[in-house]
């Protein structure tokens, strides 16, 4: 494969890193909004809770992704899904854009930012898992103990004392687990099995009709499934104007800067290089949270987080000798889209 030249390949590092910094102050910035909204209570209401967070998010992710794509949405490329497709891409939907996003602002609402951004780290060695074990994907001894590492200093995280989870569940042979650290858990779960299921199906789909479809149908389950379950008036403030200059402005950076800088990284950059900069999320996270809300990392969250970075940093050295030994493959945009845990819808 032709290499890019230089300035091509610093700029594409330069985007991915400015994309890594903004998905990695998600978590945080999220918080801080629903802190701003109950310093503005309208009626004894939260106008900027989870709930309408989430929703007023989706729709300014949809529309964004609709302009960005629409040329795409075309019938001759819309002929060529066929129904099963359809079919897959709308349980994705539901699962990514729905109940992934709504088990992890659940868990911002129980339990310290940094656990949510530690824990959700358990996704790359399940995906990893999974891709060795059903599709027979090749990986090396480096890779298989980054992985491993990983798991275990999500582990550590979870199960060492931590003074910051107020609701605990009690799962087998006793173990104590909080019930932020649980949903998070259940979220990456979801978002492994998700993974693979867009890698084996879906990999033709065209990344706009995926990324917009996937908005559509899970804006429009979120709201529905919130109705059913809960209460219509959830959705009370969802018009309040306080609520939209605030999310006007999170879409701002959030939606529209992050992703900007994340597809226009994508394009510049190879597959070591995109696989290098998703590395850097948690600490990207863990900062954000320091500077955004100063929450400072528990001694739990120190020896799980440094746990987990070296195993990132064994599954990068695994990277990089694989491509060594063997032609770098491209991942597909499917892939490269979901390569962030969370980017804030």
């Amino acid at each position: 494969m032709k290499r890019q030249p230089p300035t091509l390949q610093l700029s594409g590092r330069a985007y991915l890193m400015v994309a890594i910094a903004i998905f990695g102050a998600a978590n945080a910035i999220t918080r801080k909004l629903t802190e701003i909204g109950e310093q503005n209570l309208i009626a004894g209401r939260n106008p900027i809770s989870f709930c309408n967070v989430l929703f007023v998010g989706n729709l300014c992710a949809l529309i964004l992704m609709a302009v960005l794509h629409q040329k795409q949405w075309r019938m001759p490329i819309l002929r060529q899904i066929n129904p099963r497709q359809w079919l897959t891409l709308t349980v994705l939907a539901v699962l990514t854009a729905a109940v992934v996003p709504t088990l992890i602002f659940t868990a911002l609402s129980l339990t310290a930012v940094n656990n949510v951004i530690l824990i959700g780290q358990i996704d790359t060695p399940l995906v990893l898992a999974l891709s060795v074990l059903l599709l027979g994907e090749r990986v090396n001894g480096w890779v298989v103990g980054g992985a491993l590492l990983a798991f275990v200093g999500v582990a550590l995280t979870v199960l060492l004392p931590s003074p910051n989870e107020e609701v605990m569940m009690t799962m087998g042979m006793g173990i104590d687990i909080g019930l932020g650290a649980f949903l998070t858990l259940l979220a990456a779960v979801f978002k492994a099995v998700s993974n693979l299921i867009s890698k084996v199906s879906l990999a033709q789909i065209p990344l706009g009709i995926f990324n917009v479809y996937r908005m559509l149908v899970g804006t429009i389950t979120f709201f529905f499934a919130t109705i059913i379950l809960f209460d219509p008036s959830h959705f009370m403030d969802v018009a309040s104007p306080f609520l939209w200059q605030w999310m006007l402005l999170y879409s701002a950076i959030i939606i529209v800067g992050g992703q900007f800088a994340w597809f226009t990284g994508l394009k510049l950059s190879t597959a070591s290089e995109i696989s290098l900069a998703t590395a850097f999320t948690p600490i990207a996270g863990v900062l954000a949270a320091y500077l955004v809300l100063g929450e400072a990392p528990t001694a739990a969250q120190y020896i799980g987080g440094a746990v987990i970075l070296i195993g990132i940093a064994l599954n990068q050295v695994g990277v990089q000798r694989l491509n060594a030994t063997v032609p770098e493959q491209q991942p597909t945009p499917q892939e490269m889209e979901e390569a962030i845990a969370f980017k804030g819808v």
